[in-house]
């Protein structure tokens, strides 16, 4: 009998001869190719990205509103419009208001349609994901506590093992500009006992552990040294209920894309990202003054490219 992921390979291969019903190109495309060509500004390219990432809104506003919701004068929107080749902003809304209610139109009539196409329906999915997780956002008080815990927690422990890694090294990463000691964790066995003891040693404590399927056992005796240490443990995982989230003190599930042959995990990055925000507003003095050293240390050994 194959495993499920086996039977996921075969059941989710992509069909290279099917294809949904034919359709124009999605908004954010148009509005891309519109404003990719000509060279902008970096004011600019904030209003060509605020209206990318606003459409069906944004194609709406007068001048006076948009300058305000991006932050830039009414003078910049209309060379903005010149530069992206219209004769004035009220030719570019109308471009956009076309585009925008295309947009609106374009809601596609059948589930038959929605899933005709593998990669469509994976996307589908995850769109689903996100609109759960944007509901659970409708109440964010614990996440704002749970972002002040971790942000006093002195180590603070990140903790994913196997396919959890990568979740892991993203927060560890993001969460090192705004944190003083973050101690990321991502070998199980002895190796994460001793880091998860030193940490609690040094004065951490809480444990930010991620926990993606297959959940390892590993992640459960992980979580379990790090209780019995004396550190708290918050989890990221895709079930609410379960081994993991029996022994965790905090958990926030949130779904994972299952219709490929591995997950993907827009949902679960979201909500990382809303928690290294609440660590940030946890101590706002402290996360500028860090981000500011960074800073200037990344333009001094010039980590970056400028675009």
């Amino acid at each position: 009998m194959p495993s499920p992921q086996q039977a996921r390979a075969q059941a989710s291969a992509i069909t290279s001869g099917k294809t949904a019903p034919e359709a124009g190109a999605a908004p954010t495309s148009q509005l891309r190719e519109l404003f990719d060509g000509p060279r902008l500004s970096p004011g600019q390219r904030r209003i060509a990205q605020y209206l990318i990432e606003n459409i069906t809104e944004a194609a709406f506003l007068s001048i006076t509103d948009l300058a305000e919701r991006v932050g830039v004068s009414q003078p910049s929107v209309t060379r903005f419009a010149a530069a992206v080749g219209f004769s004035g902003y009220p030719a570019l809304r109308e471009k956009l208001q076309s585009i925008a209610l295309s947009t609106l139109g374009s809601t596609p009539g059948t589930p038959a349609e929605v899933t005709s196409n593998e990669l469509q329906a994976a996307v589908d999915a995850e769109i689903e994901n996100l609109e759960n997780l944007r509901r659970d956002f409708a109440d964010p008080d614990q996440i704002i506590r749970l972002g002040r815990a971790l942000s006093e927690s002195t180590p603070l422990t990140v903790l994913g093992l196997r396919i959890s890694v990568s979740l892991a090294e993203y927060f560890a990463y993001a969460a090192r500009r705004i944190h003083p000691d973050v101690r990321l964790v991502t070998r199980g066995g002895s190796v994460s006992y001793d880091a998860i003891l030193q940490s609690r040693e040094a004065g951490g404590t809480w444990m930010l552990a991620f926990g993606m399927p297959r959940h390892a056992q590993e992640t459960l005796t992980a979580i379990r040294v790090a209780h019995s240490a004396g550190l708290r443990v918050a989890l990221i995982t895709d079930l609410a209920l379960g081994p993991l989230a029996d022994e965790a003190d905090v958990t926030f599930a949130t779904g994972t894309g299952s219709r490929l042959v591995f997950d993907s995990y827009a949902a679960p990055v979201v909500l990382s990202a809303a928690l290294l925000q609440a660590m940030t507003d946890a101590d706002p003095e402290r996360t500028q003054a860090r981000l500011e050293e960074y800073e200037q240390v990344a333009e001094q050994h010039q980590f970056f490219l400028r675009d």
